[in-house]
């Protein structure tokens, strides 16, 4: 049976557990050794006990896969592995709902599964364009007359191929951060570094967001392209696509008509 992974952080209970029994020392390290054996892993937080339960930790594990999760439950329960006494291990089969939102993964995780399941060299990233937009905002301050705004803003258009696939996809990320002090060219660079990398970033984490995974039993996996009910960025030319940002920031600028 097929199962579909997408770039979103895992909120599904089959793809987590839980872990009684943890002795405190080295656990998070120990955990990941142990564990990464049966998949790829999200996270794995390691808490301790409540003052009223007995001494130790508990740790939540979490997976991209429900299938590498439930390996793991099966092998792992019951087991010393790397400490003196056994680990419980449960599926959580009922996890505490706090919003409906489901949460794009972040350019290292999207870049993380995509090594994972597609091979290092299954996948390439181009940035088509990245553009300085700061000074576009205005705003009044409290005491009247109107001020530009110390702020830094690059927006971003990148490409993601997967020449095996022959899937082309793309995303846009726009990043910002004030300045503190304009005068400071130190602070100006770093932060310029800072915002252009956080906008390739989410523009990279955007392009992950239109592709699923379907994981096949024997491990073949295959990439299944979706896009979204409006016009599609990904078919236009780079010229188009160039020209639509232009288009963007003037109304950013100047405003709609």
């Amino acid at each position: 049976m097929a199962e579909v992974l997408d770039f979103r952080v895992p909120a599904e209970s089959s793809k987590t557990l839980l872990l009684c029994g943890l002795e405190p020392a080295g656990a998070e390290h120990s955990l990941y050794a142990a564990f990464s054996e049966f998949g790829l892993l999200y996270s794995v937080r390691v808490h301790k006990n409540a003052a009223i339960a007995q001494p130790g930790c508990y740790a939540i594990v979490k997976f991209y896969s429900a299938r590498d999760a439930s390996r793991a439950q099966q092998a792992c329960k019951k087991q010393r592995l790397f400490q003196k006494s056994p680990l419980k291990v449960f599926i959580c089969t009922k996890q505490r709902v706090f919003q409906q939102q489901v949460f794009a993964l972040s350019s290292h995780k999207c870049q993380e599964l995509a090594n994972y399941y597609l091979g290092f060299n299954g996948w390439s990233s181009r940035i088509i364009t990245l553009q300085n937009i700061s000074g576009f905002d205005e705003e009044y301050e409290e005491l009247g007359g109107l001020s530009q705004r110390q702020c830094l803003k690059y927006l971003c258009a990148l490409e993601v191929t997967l020449p095996n696939y022959g899937i082309c996809t793309r995303g846009i990320g726009l990043a910002e951060a004030q300045l503190e002090n304009s005068q400071d060219s130190l602070e100006f660079v770093t932060k310029t570094g800072r915002v252009q990398k956080l906008a390739v970033g989410k523009a990279l984490s955007s392009a992950f967001q239109k592709l699923l995974l379907i994981v096949l039993e024997n491990g073949k996996v295959a990439v299944e392209y979706i896009s979204g009910q409006e016009e599609s960025i990904d078919s236009l030319t780079e010229e188009e696509l160039k020209g639509l940002i232009q288009d963007m920031i003037k109304k950013v600028k100047y405003g709609p008509g």
